[in-house]
């Protein structure tokens, strides 16, 4: 008797859902109806007439083991560091789980009155307490459900306070200075509040270059600088104090990206350095789920004077009782649905409550000293375009692999044959091909060590033998995709006699 050979794992050889339907399959029992079909009671130009195709018939166990199979080709961060510089994807611990789901929170409805949410409350004004502590801004609102989301309520926090401070002269204060290796969050954020865009210049040693925001804030009508701190090649702005002191010379404010706090948390406060107004991001510092649009959380914190300015409802507390407050005459008003992601906040205070102050600063440190541990192992390897120190990440360039024609997007793809996921890649644009590798707090030295490993044979390979690299990724499903054509023209609807086929670059 013989055995047919299997040629491949069915892991590795998963049709679409659709190409799985067999007819008269079916994994669920709906009951009879006891209310009349609406077919002939639905007008006829509400009803669909195009040639979409049916829901796949399949069996229960059909779509179980689909979607499971499917389910290991992914990458997360509960299988190893997720290195993407400028986003902080650490491990969410599983006690900020636990936390999340217990009944009281996760089963409170958004519209429970005010006595019955007494909990949820107390917790939010708790988070917030401790976020005006962690930035030294002692205004906060949690209701943003994003990081860009929280920016943009920072800078129209900023508008405010300047139409109300100047009032119709404020027209003419409609300048926002932005570093030009800035988050593309900023300049948008900046235009949809009503101002004009002018990029500062930043120096060779990747800092901001000042005489270039003196001559620009000398040219009037400032409104304020947005800037990331430490910035987005990883160092530390050691001049953002007077940067600071020369926004507020020129009658505008200072807007402070929070994405890199994770460099930050516990050993300074951008409240002390003259900052107005910072946003958060709880799903990326305070390790709560990140990553598959949201859900997210953004806090906005800022000065007294812009308080007043925050969106409402305000969760405030009075004697032993907490509100929420809607009676704010100045309040740019609601930027979210109900009060924001709860859950986030849940996470987020579990996280701050299971490190304490202590734990937060040795976070802190720890993540600032893995970024210095890549930094300096491969710093003879690969070409690092700043000599400083990094913060929380380092960023290096393909230069030194250009020679033998591999480039910063093959590094990437060969990195996956190792089992890391990629850096961030061609970010930010002030450094040709640029790798801005992040590993956070979360990743241990022989993690560390084995990601080092893993971008040196990359090197070797790259000069001994390129077409090895330019061919990556060899070990996954599906190669390079034509990203720009899938981004462009997504085919989005399955038909089963035409051939679509997955082009590669």
């Amino acid at each position: 008797m013989s055995i047919k050979k299997v040629t491949q794992h069915p892991t590795q050889n998963e049709g679409l859902i659709f190409e799985r339907s067999q007819t008269g399959r079916i994994g669920y029992r709906l009951p009879k109806l006891d209310v009349p079909e609406t077919a002939d009671v639905v007008p006829a130009e509400l009803r669909r007439d195009d040639d979409l195709i049916g829901v796949p018939e399949v069996s229960e166990i059909d779509v179980v083991r689909h979607f499971t199979r499917i389910s290991t080709w992914n990458y997360s961060i509960d299988l190893g560091m997720y290195p993407l510089g400028s986003c902080t994807m650490k491990y969410n611990s599983r006690l900020n789980e636990k936390t999340a789901r217990i009944a009281g929170f996760a089963n409170l409805h958004p519209l429970a009155p005010e006595e019955e949410s007494q909990g949820a409350l107390e917790l939010i004004y708790k988070l917030q307490e401790d976020l005006a502590e962690i930035t030294g801004l002692p205004g906060v609102s949690l209701q943003p459900a994003a990081g860009a989301q929280g920016e943009m309520t920072g800078v129209m926090l900023i508008r405010a306070f300047l139409d109300k401070r100047d009032g119709e002269a404020s027209k003419d204060r409609r300048v926002m200075l932005i570093p030009e290796s800035a988050h593309g969050t900023n300049p948008a954020s900046a235009a949809l509040a009503g101002f004009t865009v002018k990029a500062i210049r930043a120096t060779a040693e990747g800092l901001t270059d000042m005489d270039h925001l003196r001559e620009l804030c000398a040219q009037g009508g400032v409104a304020g600088v947005m800037f990331t701190n430490p910035n987005t090649v990883g160092i530390f702005e050691k001049d953002i104090k007077e940067i600071c002191n020369i926004i507020h010379e020129a009658g505008g404010l200072v807007y402070m990206d929070g994405a890199n706090m994770n460099a930050l948390v516990g050993v300074a406060r951008p409240g002390d350095m003259g900052v107005d107004v910072i946003h958060l991001n709880l799903h990326k510092t305070f390790s709560t789920p990140h990553g598959g649009g949201g859900p997210g959380c953004g806090p906005c914190c800022c000065t007294a004077e812009l308080a007043e300015f925050l969106p409402v409802p305000r969760v405030e507390k009075s004697g032993e009782r907490y509100h929420l407050n809607y009676d704010v005459p100045n309040s740019i008003g609601r930027v979210k649905a109900f009060f924001g992601n709860f859950g986030m906040m849940v996470r987020a205070l579990s996280y701050i409550y299971t490190h304490g102050a202590e734990g937060l600063r040795e976070a802190t440190e720890t993540a600032v000293l893995n970024a210095r541990y890549v930094g300096e192992q491969l710093k003879d390897t690969y070409h690092k375009p700043y000599e400083s120190d990094c913060m929380h990440e380092a960023i290096f360039s393909h230069k030194n692999q250009t020679r033998t024609g591999v480039h910063t997007l093959d590094i990437a793809k060969r990195l996956i044959d190792y089992g890391f996921h990629p850096p961030t890649v061609y970010f930010p644009l002030v450094v040709e091909g640029a790798m801005l590798i992040e590993p956070t707090e979360s990743v241990g030295r022989q993690d560390l060590d084995a990601f080092v490993e893993a971008m040196k044979d990359i090197d070797r390979e790259a000069r001994e033998n390129p077409q090895l690299v330019l061919d990556a990724p060899h070990s996954t499903r599906i190669g390079r995709l034509d990203e720009a054509t899938a981004a462009r023209k997504p085919i989005l609807r399955w038909k089963p006699d035409s051939e679509v086929s997955v082009k590669t670059a």
